[in-house]
């Protein structure tokens, strides 16, 4: 059921975005987001936490160039100490990740990371009240693992070539 779900929201989320070609979603594997570091890089697929329907805010997105581990990471801080539910798609052809952060506001001091490695730009959508969808554009073509921390709530996305 969540897996329909999940793949009946990126399917629209994917259309209203305006997306020129058509992605097959329904042979994407889904990832459940983990609460650690597993070092499992993906270049394309479909992940969700699963996670509890509660209100949050976004309230900085930070990164950081490692050269001695050779990835760029990539915090979305939220002010809640639990992370609210998340679904996303990365797009190994358009060299996009998306993702819908459920029951959460962006912070209107919420400002640029800086200069990136890996990430050419990332704009944030409030779709309606309470749905915030960002698009995270590569400059080239990537691997990602991605995890979640509690207390304060982060996602976690590590960026490799």
């Amino acid at each position: 059921m969540i897996r329909r779900q999940l793949i009946t929201f990126l399917i629209a989320f994917i259309s209203f975005t305006s997306l020129a070609k058509a992605e097959s979603l329904m042979e994407e594997k889904i990832r459940r987001i983990s609460t650690r570091k597993k070092s499992v890089y993906l270049s394309k697929g479909i992940f969700h936490n699963g996670g509890p329907k509660i209100k949050s805010k976004l309230k900085a997105v930070r990164q950081n160039y490692s050269s001695k581990l050779g990835y760029e990471r990539l915090v979305f801080d939220f002010e809640t100490a639990q992370l609210p539910r998340v679904y996303g798609y990365i797009s190994e052809e358009r060299k996009k990740l998306y993702i819908d952060f459920f029951e959460t506001d962006m912070s209107q001091a919420l400002g640029s990371f800086g200069n990136s490695r890996y990430v050419k730009a990332i704009n944030f959508f409030p779709i309606q009240e309470g749905i915030l969808s960002a698009e995270v554009i590569f400059k080239n073509n990537i691997s990602i693992d991605l995890f979640s921390l509690e207390s304060p709530a982060r996602l976690v996305i590590d960026l490799k070539k």
